[in-house]
């Protein structure tokens, strides 16, 4: 396992037509390996634009089976180029089944890992309880002659308990493909709040665990019917201290390039042994949920 190693996000912004999407993809990854990129993330779903903003059963339509024409693409394209890449899908699981899902290709063009996104959202304009079953291949940590990834996918990225037991599994950077916005007749009020506590967030999980966390959103606005989300790009890296080493900016397509020393993590967690210091016999508490008074 080598002690550094050089990540790549790539920052999109989503067409109508999944050639394109899949052609912009594929360069932007070949420039991404050009600077040395060995782990490559894409966002949550960048295949289409973001179809959970209405329930429309003819959506299902966009659901491939894993492995698939789609995965044998970018198959070929990490074994061509010697990378790992990260690429997040609609897969169909079996008829009717369906599910929110990150492979994870190694440098051989092999799919060494699949992950299926575990919390689910139902919010206005992110219906996706109505495309999505919950994820049933639990938290991973996949190693990779690039150092141990962690998959974790969006909504995830909330909930402290993920990253947790993500980490645990020996992931040493947690990975969130993302498609995340601003309802625009909200982002006057509400956007700045929303966009730090979500920052705020990502740099909690890797404090917390002693790793670095990285999160990977699209840009544009994205309109169907009467809905339209303005997604807010901000793709992010941070260190195990909490320091953002690369952040994109909101609205133009990005390749954040950056480069990962393991060392920090054990630094961090020995000045900072969070882990060490768990009270697990105590935490039978968080199985539950809140009693009503």
């Amino acid at each position: 396992m080598k002690k550094k190693t050089t990540i790549g996000l790539i920052q999109i912004k989503v067409s109508n037509n999944p050639i394109t999407n899949i052609e912009n993809s594929i360069k932007k990854i070949k420039e991404a390996a050009k600077k040395n990129a060995k782990i490559i993330c894409l966002p949550e779903l960048f295949l289409s634009p973001y179809f959970c903003q209405t329930e429309n059963h003819s959506k299902f339509k966009l659901a491939e089976k894993i492995p698939g024409p789609i995965t044998n693409t970018y198959c070929k394209l990490a074994k061509e180029l010697s990378v790992i890449l990260m690429i997040s899908l609609f897969e169909k699981k079996l008829t009717g089944f369906y599910h929110n899902t990150s492979i994870v290709i190694n440098e051989k063009g092999k799919i060494i890992s699949k992950y299926r996104k575990m919390h689910i959202p139902d919010d206005p304009g992110y219906y996706e309880k109505f495309y999505f079953s919950p994820g049933d291949l639990g938290f991973k940590s996949t190693k990779t002659i690039y150092g141990k990834i962690g998959s974790l996918i969006c909504w995830d990225q909330w909930f402290p308990e993920a990253a947790r037991l993500t980490a645990l599994k020996g992931a040493e950077i947690l990975f969130y493909p993302t498609a995340i916005g601003w309802h625009p007749k909200e982002k006057k009020k509400f956007g700045k709040a929303q966009l730090n506590a979500w920052i705020t967030m990502q740099r909690s999980h890797a404090v917390a665990n002693g790793v670095y966390v990285a999160a990977i959103n699209r840009i544009g606005f994205e309109k169907i019917k009467n809905r339209k989300i303005q997604f807010w790009g901000n793709s992010i890296i941070i260190d195990p201290y909490g320091n953002v080493l690369r952040q994109s900016h909101f609205n133009r397509e990005e390749t954040i390039i950056c480069d990962i020393d393991f060392k920090k993590i054990e630094d961090a967690r020995q000045h900072w042994p969070f882990l060490r210091d768990r009270r697990i016999d105590y935490y039978k508490g968080l199985l539950k949920n809140p009693e009503d008074e």
